[in-house]
């Protein structure tokens, strides 16, 4: 005989079901609304992975660390996901507008990762309310908060690295008045990237008397013969190299097989890294390359990630490539991500996930001095950094270090001249903001939030 169910038995089951399913899904709210979404764009493929890599998995493994060890930041969990663009510009647009609107908050930050990504997004940034942390790269006059309120060139720009080399090349020949006749060379990715110290390079040829040769390497950069066919006829005192990839790498062996003197040979820092000088050994000793401060070796943050990541079975990359020169810079870069966050936090909540716009507030009011870089474990690695409203690029000082045939020895440390870059900056950031209708903010008043 068939037994039939009260219809009130069913409703109460329906009931019991919706509201579990309801539960469910405030546990999940109540856990994404405890999340911190970090994009993260990359590039693991194409010719640019070999110095992609390294930097990537220095990214993520800083954020895992803070997981692993420290639970996230105040107990909100740091929350990834990559986004491959093969360091070309319209596929980094894309990974920019797929990721933008992840996370219970939106995306944190974005680190572009290139110079072409960044000119890209620089306008679409401010409609969206999203910073642009672009740490040794990116627009040289964004230095200038009072125009670019949503770029943040932290640790240097391309004209902090260029007065630099300038200071160094002055320094060996006995003083400023000693380059007045000499002809340095420079040899650059043809991109916005390998363009943008120019303007500061051809400043200090005008005050300094040094001849500037520019000489173009088209993209990737692995045949350059008709490159050093020009550099054997200019016969430079110094060449400066501005490349990425294997164009650093091409670029030393062609200096190997006509003879030019590797150590009247400096390069950017994103041209002195160990790929661009280890298969060459010997061959390259003598080059000298800019480093953000710090190059290669190990801290107690490597230490840490060594401990809390890789003991663990949880490491991104190669154990030993952990405390490579540009392995540390993605620590750097991450490292900055997280103290924004955390900085947002102490003004507009701790415990909770913040907004972009809350985390631009906090890139541009970042106070870390000696004590704090010493308890985040890169007291070693850095000098304080202080950003405000019209300074978004925090600290300007670059090391130069040498290849000595097997590894990267540290040199002496420089801070560029202000000086001469500020007013640059603050002149080519205005006539952006003219150009683009851009109000220049008016400090304090306009710098509260």
């Amino acid at each position: 005989m068939k037994t039939s169910i009260p219809h009130w038995i069913g409703c109460i089951a329906a009931a019991a079901v919706a509201a579990g399913l309801a539960a469910s899904a405030a546990a999940e709210d109540a856990a994404g609304a405890k999340e911190q979404f970090i994009p993260l764009l990359v590039y693991r493929t194409g010719a640019y992975a070999p110095n992609g890599a390294p930097l990537a998995n220095g990214k993520q493994d800083y954020l895992k660390l803070i997981n692993s060890r420290d639970g996230g930041v105040n107990g909100v969990k740091l929350t990834y996901e990559e986004c491959e663009d093969e360091y070309k510009t319209d596929r980094g647009v894309e990974c920019y507008e797929r990721l933008k609107g992840k996370g219970p908050t939106g995306a944190t930050l974005f680190d572009p990762f290139s110079t072409g990504i960044t000119f890209a997004l620089t306008e679409r940034a401010p409609a969206d309310k999203i910073p642009l942390l672009t740490l040794g790269y990116g627009r040289s006059e964004s230095q200038d908060g009072l125009v670019f309120k949503w770029n943040f060139p932290l640790l240097g720009t391309y004209w902090t690295a260029a007065d630099v080399l300038v200071q160094h090349i002055a320094k060996r020949e006995g003083g400023f008045d000693k380059l007045r006749g000499k002809k340095i060379a420079l040899l650059y990715h043809d991109s916005p990237y390998g363009k943008e110290p120019i303007p500061l390079l051809e400043e200090r040829a005008k005050m300094n008397g040094f001849e500037l040769v520019k000489i173009p390497i088209t993209a990737p950069g692995v045949e350059q013969k008709a490159v050093w066919l020009e550099v054997r006829q200019q016969r430079p005192d110094y060449v400066l190299l501005w490349g990425w990839g294997v164009m650093n790498s091409t670029a030393l062996k062609e200096a190997q097989a006509t003879a030019f003197p590797r150590d009247h040979m400096l390069g950017a820092w994103w041209s002195g890294a160990e790929p661009d000088v280890k298969d060459i050994g010997e061959g390259a000793k003598g080059y000298s390359a800019l480093t953000i401060q710090y190059g290669a070796g190990l801290t107690k943050v490597q230490n840490d990630i060594l401990k809390y990541v890789y003991d663990k079975g949880q490491g991104t990359g190669p154990r030993e490539e952990v405390g490579t020169v540009l392995y540390n810079r993605g620590l750097l870069i991450q490292m900055l991500t997280v103290e924004a966050v955390r900085r947002a936090q102490e003004r507009f909540g701790k415990g909770k996930p913040v907004t972009g716009e809350q985390v631009r507030w906090a890139l541009e009011n970042l106070a870390l001095d000696q004590k704090k870089l010493d308890a985040l474990g890169f007291g070693e690695m850095l000098k304080p950094i202080v950003t405000s409203c019209s300074d978004h690029i925090g600290a300007s000082f670059a090391r130069i270090q040498t290849w000595d045939g097997a590894k990267w020895v540290p040199g002496e440390l420089y801070e560029a001249d202000q000086k001469i870059i500020t007013p640059m900056a603050v002149s080519a950031a205005d006539a952006y903001g003219a150009s683009k209708n851009i109000p220049v903010r008016n400090p304090p008043k306009d710098c509260q939030g």
